[in-house]
This record gives structure tokens, C-alpha cells and sequence, in this order.
């Protein structure tokens, strides 16, 4: 099964680069925030029909889809966001990616992201690792102090700017560095990669965050929502994700700015 949803994911990719100096079809869907295109679309409606056909009684959970209630009931169910970072592929940046997950029961079992620009896959079986290319990953445990920290603003929901920045603000100071790149799918990739040792945004979908979280988990990476529990493939839910030392202290600098903002 991973060998054919690596394939599958990575002929989205292809399709994706296929954009390159071609004029994009940019619709809003909520606001200017909130975009799709052509490519999105195309991708999406090729993911669905090669996924079907390899899995036929599954699901299907994606992005431009939306949420459909009758898939809870099905074993297995495919989660997929056709491209993870659409506005940074609208404004040229290279930071997005094909993210596809499998789910049983409500667990992801397989994981795949791909990332076409940059030409880097990351997949993930449940229980038999997390490689990007060939190479097994396995995420350095450092502490907060020597760690990137890595977020999501959900600009789009604008009732979370005040306690997604009161986060910012208690973790900023004891991180090494901060970074933003837009794509919740490649951020927690990079973590399982060591390239960063922290991850948080306060609302995402399960396409956003369904791959990433095994690829992540199978890499030694701590993933919960903001309260520490398990993510909901089945409705919007906050993310925190890190290796062990810095998962726990940055769960408690969450805790405490949280707490305090809940008394202003």
C-alpha cells in the first residue's frame, strides 16, 4: 500500500509543477486569505479517482470537498489536501506540498508529503518509521533553548489572532529562533527532520495535519492538540507538536499564556 500511495502522490506533485509560468485561476473561497486554484482543484480530482481506484471502499476526506459525515462510518478513509501552501504556490513561494494520509478507524496507519519544488518525500507507515528520500528519521531531542519554533497563524480566523500571538509572545524569548512557512503539512515534516524541535497553530483541518502528525509521531515527535489530547480527524482541532524536551516545555509556556489571557 505505501509504495502505491507514494506513487500516486508524487504523479500530484508533477502535475503541480506543471504550473510553473502558467497563468493561475485564483478564486477566493472565504476571503483573500482564503484561496484556491485551478491546480488545486485538478490535483484534488486526480488524487480522488487514483486513490479510489486503488481502495475502493474508502473514504475520501479532502480540502476542496469539504466534510463528508457518511465517511465516519467507512474503515479506512483517505485524508487529502491537493496542495498544503496554496498561497505561498500563488505568490511563487516553494514551501507547499501534496499531503495525503490513510486512516483506519480514526488512526492514521500511512502518511505521504511531497514537496515538488524542492523534490523531497517524506512517508510514514504506522510503526515502521518515517523516511524522507530512503533515510529513516529520527528527531534530536533538544530543549526549548536550542530549538527553532515553528508556527501557523490561521489568518483566516481572526478570533484566534489574540491567543495564537499571546503563544508567540511567552514562547519567543526562550526559543532560538522563530520561523513561519505556511504549510502545517511540511512544518511537521521538518520537525520529524530535526530541522526544528517545535510546531503550534491554534486551529487547523485534519488535511492539514493527518500525514504530517504520523510522518512526525513515527520520528520520535510528541503531536497533540494545544490540551495535550489526541487530534480529531474529524473536525477542526488546534496543534502542538515537538520532541520530547521541547514538547513539554513549550506545552507549559501554552498553558500558562492561555490561562493568563483567560483572565483579561
Amino acid at each position: 500500500m505505501l509504495k502505491e500511495l507514494i506513487h500516486i502522490v508524487q504523479q500530484a506533485g508533477a502535475l503541480l509543477l506543471t504550473a510553473r509560468g502558467e497563468k493561475l485561476d485564483v478564486t477566493e473561497k472565504t476571503g483573500p486569505r482564503d484561496l484556491v486554484t485551478q491546480y488545486d482543484t485538478q490535483i484534488q480530482e486526480y488524487l480522488r479517482s487514483a486513490l479510489m481506484e486503488l481502495l475502493p471502499e474508502a473514504g475520501f476526506l479532502a480540502e476542496e470537498a469539504g466534510f463528508d459525515r457518511p465517511d465516519r462510518e467507512k474503515e479506512w478513509v483517505f485524508i487529502v489536501d491537493p496542495i498544503d501552501g496554496t498561497t505561498n504556490f500563488i505568490q511563487g513561494f516553494q514551501d507547499c506540498c501534496v499531503s495525503v494520509a490513510l486512516a483506519q478507524r480514526g488512526a492514521v496507519r500511512y502518511g505521504v508529503v511531497y514537496a515538488p519544488f524542492s523534490q523531497e518525500l517524506y512517508y510514514a507507515k504506522q510503526g515502521e518509521g518515517a523516511y524522507l528520500g530512503g533515510r529513516r528519521l529520527s528527531a534530536p531531542d533538544r530543549d526549548l533553548a536550542h530549538s527553532l519554533l515553528l508556527f501557523g497563524s490561521g489568518s483566516y480566523y481572526r478570533e484566534l489572532v489574540a491567543p495564537s500571538l499571546a503563544i508567540f509572545s511567552a514562547a519567543f524569548p526562550q526559543v532560538q529562533d522563530v520561523r513561519r512557512f505556511g504549510s502545517a503539512a511540511l512544518d511537521l515534516c521538518y520537525l520529524a527532520a530535526g530541522r526544528a524541535g517545535v510546531f503550534y497553530e491554534c486551529r487547523l483541518c485534519p488535511w492539514d495535519y493527518a500525514a504530517g502528525s504520523l510522518i512526525a509521531r513515527e520520528a520520535g515527535v510528541n503531536v497533540t492538540n494545544l490540551k495535550g489530547g489526541e487530534l480529531d480527524l474529524w473536525a477542526k482541532d488546534s496543534v502542538l507538536a515537538g520532541t520530547p524536551a521541547a514538547y513539554a516545555a513549550m506545552k507549559a509556556l501554552t498553558d500558562r499564556a492561555l490561562a493568563e489571557r483567560s483572565k483579561t
